[in-house]
């Protein structure tokens, strides 16, 4: 897998014990790389880091992004090979009632990896993950690509919009040059569920935590279309932006789309349906009632454009719809209702979603 780049590999992961960084961690163990953590705190409980004990198989950090001597002392003295910088503030209800949090994570917590890295000025490969929300969103129907406008009408929003003009800046004053170790590049990807994410305000999480109890859910925004993925699914682009900027250097400063196929883009209420057949409901009106209640602005369309994925790293969506919905489903299922191993049922699950790819014959399975 990814050309067995990151086997014996340092990798160093930033936001390791939340939703996102939990699984790129699971899946970096499993392909042979020393992990290194840096998070402030555990985000969620239930944790799905905690739930895998992920503690125990890495070298944990528990500081503040925010902290920039910590995080020059941490690189300085880790030296990783790879960066994946996720750590984040990244729920859009919380940007609403704690704006300064959502800032200075989201812009000083970018900057602060970006100057440690500078500092130590070691060989090291960075990709910086920010989020579809980082464009400015007229809810254009035919997808956004990398050089359209940044920004947005939320915080949430504006944060992510913010920090990419930041890595910009970093880029052509410190890392364009050919005497610089960093390499860099960033990655953005748009909403991704799956199983072990616990964080507030998000749709799938309260439907799970909700049936697992046999209770009902309230959702708002039924007809809100989203182009759901697989966590697994950015997490493939991510590693394998990494893989191709480690032996690409026309990578560097460049900026890599990951979303799923065009047609995933499906209603909330379409999904919903399709996962509670999974906790079998034979009545989606047992699972879920709908409102209109609506406290904060959301967009009701926001795709991606991956056709420089595709061109470039001939990266491309490996899930088909059906299979994200048994996936998200049968772990919060083997979690709340089987009480299985999850370390090993999650990376069973990486396993068959490798073993799917390579059956597809993606190129980064070889």
């Amino acid at each position: 897998m990814f050309n067995n780049i990151y086997t014996g590999k340092k990798v160093l992961v930033t936001g390791h014990t939340g939703f996102k960084g939990t699984w790129l961690t699971t899946w970096l163990l499993k392909l042979g790389a020393q992990v290194v953590g840096i998070s402030k705190d555990i985000p969620t409980k239930p944790s799905m880091f905690e739930e895998l004990q992920l503690e125990n198989r890495i070298v944990h950090y528990q500081e503040d992004i925010r902290d920039l001597s910590k995080m020059i002392e941490i690189i300085a003295n880790e030296k990783p090979e790879f960066l994946f910088h996720l750590a984040a503030q990244p729920i859009v209800s919380t940007s609403y009632s704690d704006p300064i949090e959502t800032i200075s994570s989201n812009v000083m917590g970018t900057t602060n990896i970006l100057e440690a890295l500078k500092v130590s000025n070691h060989l090291c490969t960075a990709v910086i993950i920010t989020s579809d929300k980082a464009y400015d969103n007229v809810e254009q129907v035919w997808g956004y690509k990398e050089d359209d406008k940044m920004g947005g009408k939320d915080i949430y929003s504006g944060s992510k919009g913010a920090a990419e003009l930041i890595i910009k800046s970093y880029y052509h004053s410190f890392f364009k040059d050919r005497n610089s170790n960093i390499r860099l590049a960033i990655g953005r990807a748009g909403n991704v569920i799956g199983g072990g994410d616990w964080a507030q305000d998000r749709i799938v999480v309260d439907c799970m935590e909700a049936w697992s109890k046999g209770e009902t859910v309230e959702i708002r925004s039924p007809g809100a279309t989203r182009p759901w993925q697989h966590v697994l699914e950015p997490l493939s682009g991510y590693l394998d932006l990494g893989a191709n900027l480690y032996i690409d250097h026309s990578l560097h400063g460049e900026a890599f789309n990951f979303g799923p196929r065009a047609e995933q883009n499906h209603t909330v209420k379409q999904l919903l349906e399709d996962l509670s057949k999974y906790w079998h409901y034979d009545n989606v009106n047992d699972a879920f009632t709908v409102t209109d209640n609506i406290p904060f602005h959301e967009a009701g369309l926001l795709k991606l454009n991956c056709d420089k994925a595709l061109f470039y790293l001939k990266w491309q969506a490996n899930l088909e719809y059906k299979d994200t919905i048994r996936f998200t489903s049968e772990w919060y299922y083997g979690f709340y209702k089987e009480n299985k191993d999850m370390h090993l049922f999650t990376n069973n699950q990486i396993e068959e979603y490798e073993l799917l790819a390579k059956n597809r014959d993606l190129l980064w399975t070889i």
